[in-house]
């Protein structure tokens, strides 16, 4: 009797062995950015750093393009799964048959501003007339943004002229050089010069569009059909990452060069560091408590679509639900917060 007890105890034992489900193999999602490595990768580069994307058993290989038109191009075309970039290309290439679907914002408000250096004699709106004003590319959403802002200080096209600078130490020099007289620039950009450049700036903000989300991640609509797990996996390591930028700028500046492979010094950390720490209010997770943390508003992309087709940028506004999904948002928050904040401050 016994040994027919333990015949049946060991058989129970392993039916319910073969009942648990095996661990979930990791997913693997090709990410393709705009140029190589720089503070605005900050949320991909700490994801996979601390972890995040191990968490969510996926594999992310990272490419990037000669630019956010190409990396766009290649995501459409199915050459690569994910483009991390601003919405801008993603609403031009629209009408020309590019479709692609912002799944997740990596900001939280919009980045563009008008500056000029510290020392100009250029103090308001007004002072524009006359101006040359820098721009990375031809057509940047800076140029739309600041145009609507010198118009209401009464200024016409022809008042001002728009010139591509680009960006990075090219960008600088042109305005210390007074090649500008000031730049429609992103704010991070701005940040950098301050921290790295050691330049001081002073800036104009849209009103109207200031609270507009203006980048994220997208994916072409096959792609969110087919890999829809994967990329909810993707959007709560993002989420994650935000937090820890959010609660420990030093230890996301050390993760961030160690994965972008440069020199680790202390004076590269303070730098990256500083760079965080003015981009907090412009990071997702500026409330790290935040259950919505991605989210691109419906009303953002009307209202935006709108005001760029008012200024001859788009033939008409775009639908919101044809260039945007907020369908992997609540899984992407659903995770102890409390938890990664908690990791970021004991970090080491």
């Amino acid at each position: 009797m016994l040994a027919r007890l333990i015949v049946c105890a060991l058989a129970l034992c392993c039916l319910a062995l073969g009942a648990v489900s095996p661990a979930r193999a990791d997913d693997t999602l090709t990410l393709v950015a705009g140029s190589a490595p720089g503070i605005y990768d900050a949320l991909e580069l700490v994801a996979e750093g601390a972890g995040f994307y191990k968490d969510e058993h996926l594999t992310v290989v990272e490419q990037y393009a000669t630019g956010p038109g190409t990396a766009a191009q290649l995501v459409a075309s199915g050459k690569g799964d994910i483009v991390s970039l601003t919405n801008e290309p993603i609403l031009l290439g629209y009408d020309k048959g590019l479709h692609l679907q912002i799944f997740m914002a990596r900001e939280s408000s919009f980045p563009y501003e008008l500056a000029v250096l510290a020392d100009s004699p250029i103090r308001t709106l007004a002072d524009f007339k006359g101006a040359v004003l820098g721009e990375i590319v031809v057509g940047s959403a800076g140029e739309p943004s600041s145009k609507s802002m010198l118009a209401g200080a009464g200024l016409q096209p022809g008042d001002y002229t728009f010139v591509p600078i680009g960006a990075g130490a090219q960008g600088l020099e042109a305005l210390t050089s007074k090649r500008v007289a000031g730049a429609a620039f992103p704010n991070q950009e701005i940040y950098t010069y301050e921290v790295v450049g050691h330049a001081k700036f002073r800036t104009f903000r849209n009103p109207l569009l200031s609270d507009f989300v203006d980048a994220g991640f997208a994916s072409a609509p096959a792609t969110i059909q087919a890999k829809g797990e994967a990329l909810k996996h993707f959007c709560r390591a993002i989420a994650k990452a935000a937090v820890f930028i959010r609660e420990n700028p030093i230890a996301a500046a050390k993760i961030f060069i160690q994965q972008s492979k440069q020199k680790m010094t202390d004076e590269a950390v303070n730098n990256i560091a500083q760079e965080l720490l003015l981009s907090q209010n412009q990071l997702p997770a500026a409330d790290p408590n935040n259950k919505h943390i991605g989210l691109t508003p419906p009303r953002d992309i009307a209202v935006y679509t709108k005001f760029l087709s008012d200024y001859g940028v788009l033939k008409a506004p775009i639908p919101p639900a044809a260039v945007s999904t907020n369908a992997f948002i609540p899984f992407a928050n659903d995770f102890d917060h409390q938890a990664v904040i908690a990791l970021a401050k004991n970090w080491k």
